[in-house]
């Protein structure tokens, strides 16, 4: 990934935009203008031209930015797809770079040399050969660390759910939790039916019994933050079953679960002064004797009962006990993170996480700082006219709406029944998956609201 040993011995890659191709080539000699113009090298994004040296040997490289408008812009995704693009060895960044553009370089470096081979059998290598030289000013310790969480969150994304059960999922959180000094325990099987009936209802049908992990790190003197996680590893769709192409990625479902752990661990390794507190509810949505049904009434942590209108709709049940707990505490700031509907998707696309929440400037700046780091969110409304959507005529409210429209809107308000002690609320609705091969981010888990929710923290509270 990096080479640190000889940077002396490293070959040059030039990073050139389409507005300064000209100027660039201009600056070159006659032999390397005419290759460039014979390899019809546009500086488009992502395109490569390795630089014929002595011998056949390659003695650089140039990289296309497209329309970037500077070098000062730089996103870290321009340089994810050069690892697997460029000659095996050592490389180094010929421009001059800003301590952001730099440090930007190195992580999408890094994102781009990901891979996800727990279950090849073949000897092919499982890192692109070329290393990058880390750039001058690059904050290496963040890029490293940064790059492992957003690791860790990909692999438990992309883990079957064969082996990325409930209690794979428990036993990687308190794994990492007591790595990093935090304190944590689970509840789990027919106890949850006492303080966590939700939870336990949607996922007592399931081979693997229902559990909510729950830990907590930092000083008690500091504000409280809560980061909840949506750990659905398999959805079935439940006696409202999914049909076979909806089930397909469901062992994404608990992509809110593995990004919300990424977020805790940056929280940790990088020691804010908070009072951390961590609640994944983790179960399977599957079908058996005991499942429940639509038309069940739940009650819930909260004490409000629920009437299932859709077993499909089981997200919000497993989140709607955490958040009570949660809310319990009157933390400074609660963030849940899930994988929650398909409307949000349909809205807004799968690389668009949506973005709710209670305070305003809150969502406000968790979208700017996804703005400035290349992981966007888009704020939406929680917009109270839908509330009585969500009316049940033999219970405190219903799971679903009685129609398709505004899904998303709904799904966040059923949740915004639940926070009523705490001030300020954030709720995101992502995807967690790249359906679409691109430079550096192949088909398969996306670690979505990451950085940009750990940025807006760290501006919170560091």
């Amino acid at each position: 990934m990096f080479e640190e040993s000889n940077p002396a011995a490293a070959r040059p890659l030039w990073l050139v935009g389409e507005r300064d191709r000209e100027s660039w080539l201009a600056a070159q000699d006659d032999a390397t203008r005419a290759w460039l113009e014979a390899l019809r090298f546009r500086a488009e994004r992502h395109q490569v031209a390795s630089l014929p040296g002595p011998g056949g040997a390659v003695r650089g490289a140039v990289l296309g930015l497209g329309s970037a408008p500077s070098l000062d812009a730089l996103e870290l995704w321009q340089l994810a797809g050069a690892p697997d693009r460029l000659a095996a060895g050592a490389w180094r960044i010929a421009n001059e770079l800003t301590a952001p553009a730099a440090t930007a370089a190195a992580l999408g470096w890094a994102y781009g040399c990901y891979r996800f081979d727990r279950y090849r059998t073949s000897s092919r290598p499982s890192a692109p050969p070329a290393q990058l030289v880390p750039p001058p000013l690059a904050d290496m310790t963040a890029v490293r660390r940064v790059v492992a969480a957003l690791a860790m969150a990909r692999d438990l994304i992309n883990t079957p759910a064969a082996d990325m059960t409930p209690a794979c999922l428990a036993e990687e959180a308190l794994a990492m939790a007591a790595r990093l000094g935090a304190q944590g325990t689970q509840i789990h099987g027919d106890v949850l039916a006492q303080g966590y009936p939700a939870i336990h209802a949607v996922g007592r049908a399931a081979a693997h019994e229902p559990r909510l992990v729950d830990f907590t790190w930092g000083d008690e003197r500091h504000p409280k933050l809560t980061l909840i996680g949506k750990g659905v590893c398999f959805d079935s769709g439940g006696l409202d079953i999914k049909t076979p192409a909806g089930m397909l990625l469901m062992k994404k479902d608990m992509g809110g679960a593995a990004c919300a752990l990424a977020i805790a661990r940056l929280v940790m390794e990088c020691a804010l002064p908070v009072r951390l507190r961590v609640l994944i509810p983790a179960v399977e949505n599957a079908i058996s004797g005991n499942a429940m049904r639509p038309g069940d009434v739940l009650r819930t942590r909260k004490g409000l009962t629920v009437e299932v209108g859709n077993t499909d709709a089981e997200g919000r049940l497993v989140l709607c006990d955490a958040l009570a707990a949660a809310d319990a505490e009157r933390p400074d700031l609660i963030v849940d993170l899930a994988t929650l509907t398909g409307a949000a998707r349909v809205a807004l696309g799968p690389e668009l996480p949506a973005v709710f929440g209670s305070q305003q400037a809150t969502v406000d700046a968790i979208v700017r700082h996804g703005r400035a780091l290349s992981d966007p969110l888009w704020p939406m409304p929680l917009w109270s006219g839908y509330d009585d959507e969500l009316t049940s005529k033999v219970a405190d409210l219903n799971n679903v709406a009685a129609h398709a429209f505004a899904g998303a809107i709904i799904g966040a308000l059923y949740l915004r029944r639940f926070v009523t002690e705490a001030v300020d609320w954030v709720h995101v609705d992502l995807f967690a998956w790249n359906p679409r091969d691109r430079p550096g981010r192949p088909v398969g888990a996306e670690a979505q609201a990451v950085r940009a929710v750990h940025a807006y923290l760290v501006e919170r509270y560091g």
